[in-house]
């Protein structure tokens, strides 16, 4: 939690400090500065053109931990992330919470690309502050964030127009994945628009799927014909998949890498997804070789099969990126796998 002493530093909470208690400047769960207080300090150092870093936080998945573990345990990890990214700015910049579980990071020392990067990269790295497993009393929930950022006065001059490009940024990264930052760069980010970037509705996929895969001939030829459909909703380059021969096949090519014969071992309720591939280095040692091999860290897979009957694997199989699997790309993959296990059954075509 802020001190009075540590808010003190910065010219505007001391002079905020003279009319107001901090319980009243802070947040009363996480101890870092309120939505109130630390947008009216961005607004301050923008009226005193002061150049500063902002950026704006989402913890990825914290609903799921607060479903399935429950709201203490939700608040534990919000005190827990507050703890560390206070230490982690030391005095050099304030951090505020905007949301529920969205926070507003003012960096004073970081201005140019490569400093910013750097700043975040760091975050990310070393169990600093995200990419890390909380220790609380009855559990240790794996705690993921995704940033988006940018620069005043350098990328924008005033308040408005520098959210909307931290929130264009977060969006941005929500779409690759999560669990990463974008620093926004005019050339890259100027001409994206969030509508732009926005998920179409399940239903429309699912039916457009149905539509490419049920007009196409052959298994192969339905598989090609939603590739592009799956890759662009996704927002994965390749789609492979494994018949009983276990062979990783590439669709959309005749390219093979080899073979993965232990997906059994760890797809034991039709859908399997990780960013952590070290967790199956002796249970799928085949798997984890060919994560290796292709610089994967993150893969999903989902069985085509029905009732006890498996036919095969579809794979997302993601290089560089530690991305978190949603529960609609899961869905998705879930949808395509059954749908080609229907026409395998039907047709007795194998992949």
């Amino acid at each position: 939690m802020y001190t009075k002493e540590v808010l003190e530093q910065f010219p505007y909470f001391r002079e905020i400090l003279k009319h107001k208690d901090l319980s009243t400047v802070v947040d009363s769960l996480t101890g870092l500065v309120s939505r109130s207080y630390i947008i009216g300090y961005i607004h301050y150092l923008i009226d005193q053109n002061i150049p500063f870093t902002l950026a704006l936080l989402d913890l990825d998945n914290f609903k799921y931990i607060n479903d399935t573990q429950g709201h203490k345990i939700g608040d534990d990890v919000l005190v827990g992330f507050a703890t560390d990214i206070t230490r982690y700015l030391d005095n050099y910049g304030v951090a505020g919470r905007y949301g529920g579980d969205e926070f507003l990071i003012v960096n004073l020392r970081d201005l140019d690309y490569a400093s910013v990067k750097n700043f975040y990269s760091e975050m990310y790295a070393n169990y600093n502050v995200l990419r890390k497993n909380i220790v609380l009393e009855t559990c240790e929930p794996f705690i993921t964030g995704t940033i988006g950022s940018a620069t005043f006065p350098t990328d924008a001059s005033d308040y408005d127009s520098l959210f909307a490009l931290i929130d264009k940024t977060l969006y941005r990264g929500k779409t690759k994945g999560r669990n990463c930052y974008i620093i926004y760069l005019e050339e890259k980010h100027k001409n994206i628009q969030i509508k732009q970037l926005a998920r179409r509705g399940l239903n429309d996929i699912f039916n457009d799927i149905t539509i490419r895969f049920d007009t196409s001939h052959g298994l192969h030829g339905k598989l090609e014909s939603v590739l592009s459909i799956m890759c662009d909703n996704l927002r994965i380059d390749n789609l492979y998949y494994l018949g009983k021969d276990s062979v990783v096949k590439k669709i959309g090519s005749d390219d093979t890498f080899g073979i993965i014969s232990d997906l059994e071992k760890i797809v034991v309720n039709n859908t399997y997804a990780t960013n952590e591939v070290d967790e199956f280095i002796d249970k799928a040692p085949s798997l984890y070789n060919f994560c290796l091999c292709k610089d994967v860290s993150s893969i999903l897979i989902v069985r085509v099969g029905l009732v006890d009957r498996t036919y095969g694997y579809l794979m997302c199989a993601e290089p560089h990126t530690r991305r978190i699997w949603q529960d609609d790309e899961e869905a998705m993959m879930y949808f395509l796998a059954r749908t080609v296990a229907g026409y395998i059954m039907l047709s007795g075509e194998e992949l």
